[in-house]
């Protein structure tokens, strides 16, 4: 599975069709957007591109081809199909019949233009040295460039790419999320406003795509892609959302159904069985061969109850906080991230892969697992940390000192700890080896999960964002991440500083996980560096807690 790096340049399009070339011929059509690929099984891989016609309106006929790249007889594939406005003129296919483990490229061609070549790889089967692969989230474009996206499409060797969500949002128009940035008015949303319809939610989309540095870290290799909350509105949940205001913004259940439409459109994800929902379709599992099973999960749209919030659900006695009435409520098993039918397919799916003799599972989720608490401005900060800070910012911590103690993401798992519990149960019972990958919080996280005896069942690399901003962004005069990780038993380590990926290297003896860097979002121009590295290995039919190597 190793790929050297002049033959990866190669791959993404230096020495192939370049966009640029790809977009000139006869100028009856042009692939604007690049190319992707997606949700790999053994003999499977989803392939994706958009096709954008000079003239919209009709049918666009196409060929794909899928060519291996070890140039051994045998083993290309290649087929036809039409696509239109009824989809956007995104074309997928699921080419079929492929070898295992084997690296291909493909193309796209319709009316005699030629997209840009694009690299993906199927699973192996049988025995497995090794997997690499990037786990990513975050991406909000008016905050900064995709240099994140840039690097990974560099790397000498990725094998897969695990988006955890946020990959677009939501926002638009001045004065919105992101539009303080010093890139911004280059980079300013489009619609210009909060994306609610579908030929929004496909703008939007389109816009992203529309990248180059997305471009090519979608080119380098086939992508496993989870939602988040942006990809319909801020802080979703089955039944609403924080952002979704239905006075003025309409129905949620039609609101879902179209973001969830344009995703499908847009991204390199296999199709929902038949008598599957969309939002149902997004949990799924792929085997690693006899190494690993990686398992997304979907923990927004088809089940979460409504996030609790300080402001909104914290009962008051005396004029102060009721915090033992609050844990009530939070503690109530009724609470759910997944439904019932979810959970007794994690179930199944973390039993059957400990029963094949994987060494490790992967567990994909959109929010971190961790318990972190609020930390305590009296004891877990730098004592002259308040010093430092504006008067918004003192107003922050004045109000976590109320909380100090109390968990700190309701949004994430921690808003959701029985279910939680129910998912350490499940992993206890299969004697699985968990390594839980996330996303949303804008910041790198090294955690050692337990359960409410304090018995360590996993370990988890949460990843910082592409773009959009962390705390280090508002607390610039003292490290934001140390507090944390001060605060909270499970936190090994946190930046909320740097943006980034993490690099996850599976092993049958280690779990590696690089946090690396970018210098900077704000220019093109940009270097690279890991910013720490964690290990952990197994340990009886366990895993060991995280060693910084």
């Amino acid at each position: 599975m190793n790929i050297d790096r002049r033959t990866a340049l190669g791959l993404i399009g230096l020495g192939a069709a370049s966009p640029a070339a790809a977009q000139t011929a006869a100028g009856k059509v042009s692939f604007k957007h690049g190319v992707a690929s997606g949700d790999p099984l053994q003999d499977r891989v989803v392939l994706w591109t958009r096709i954008t016609p000079a003239t919209p309106g009709g049918q666009i006929s196409y060929r794909w081809a899928l060519i291996p790249v070890d140039r051994r007889a045998g083993g290309a594939k290649s087929g036809t199909g039409v696509t239109g406005p009824e989809r956007d003129y995104t074309a997928k296919v699921d080419a079929t019949g492929l070898d295992a483990g084997r690296a291909y490229t493909f193309t796209f061609e319709a009316e005699g233009v030629t997209s840009p070549t694009g690299r993906t790889m199927t699973l192996p089967a049988g025995p497995t040295k090794d997997v690499v692969f990037a786990v990513a989230s975050c991406s909000l474009y008016p905050q900064g460039y995709f240099n994140a996206y840039r690097a990974m499409a560099d790397l000498p060797r990725l094998d897969l790419v695990l988006h955890m969500g946020d990959y677009i949002y939501e926002y638009g128009g001045p004065g919105t999320y992101g539009m303080d940035s010093a890139v911004a008015k280059d980079r300013a949303h489009a619609p210009a406003h909060e994306i609610l319809s579908l030929a929004d939610y496909r703008q939007r989309h389109g816009q992203y795509k529309s990248d180059p540095d997305l471009q090519a870290a979608h080119a380098r290799a086939a992508w496993i892609v989870a939602w988040d909350d942006h990809e319909t509105t801020n802080d979703s949940y089955a039944n609403g959302a924080q952002n979704h205001q239905p006075a003025t913004e309409g129905d949620w259940t039609a609101r879902k159904a179209v973001a969830l439409k344009a995703y499908y459109e847009w991204m390199p994800i296999r199709e929902p069985k038949p008598g599957q929902s969309l939002a149902e379709a997004a949990a799924r599992s792929f085997k690693v061969g006899d190494l690993a099973q990686i398992i997304m999960l979907e923990t927004r749209l088809t089940a979460r109850d409504k996030q609790l919030t300080y402001d909104n659900d914290m009962p008051m006695a005396d004029g102060k906080p009721d915090l033992a009435a609050f844990r009530t409520k939070l503690y109530d098993p009724a609470r759910r991230m997944m439904g019932p039918a979810q959970e007794a397919w994690l179930a199944g799916e973390l039993a059957g892969s400990v029963k094949a003799g994987h060494a490790w599972q992967v567990i994909g989720t959109g929010v971190f697992m961790a318990r972190v608490k609020i930390p305590d401005p009296a004891k877990d900060f730098p004592a002259d940390a308040l010093s430092s800070l504006d008067e918004a910012a003192r107003g922050r911590l004045r109000r976590w000192g109320a909380l100090a103690g109390q968990p700190y993401g309701l949004d994430m798992w921690d808003g959701y700890p029985v279910d939680r519990e129910r998912v350490y149960d499940m992993i206890k019972q299969a004697g699985a080896r968990p390594i839980v990958v996330s996303g949303d919080s804008h910041a790198f996280w090294a955690n050692e999960l337990a359960d409410a005896s304090g018995k360590r069942v996993a370990c988890e690399f949460a990843g910082t964002s592409i773009t959009s901003p962390g705390g280090g962004d508002a607390f610039k005069t003292f490290d934001i991440g140390a507090v944390f990780a001060k605060a909270s038993d499970e936190v090994i380590y946190n930046d909320q500083s740097s943006k980034g990926f993490v690099l996850v290297t599976l092993s049958r003896d280690a779990a590696r996980g690089d946090l690396v860097a970018v210098s900077t979002i704000v220019d093109k121009a940009f270097t690279v560096r890991t910013a720490k590295s964690f290990q952990a290995t197994p340990e009886g039919k366990g895993i060991s807690g995280l060693k910084e190597v």
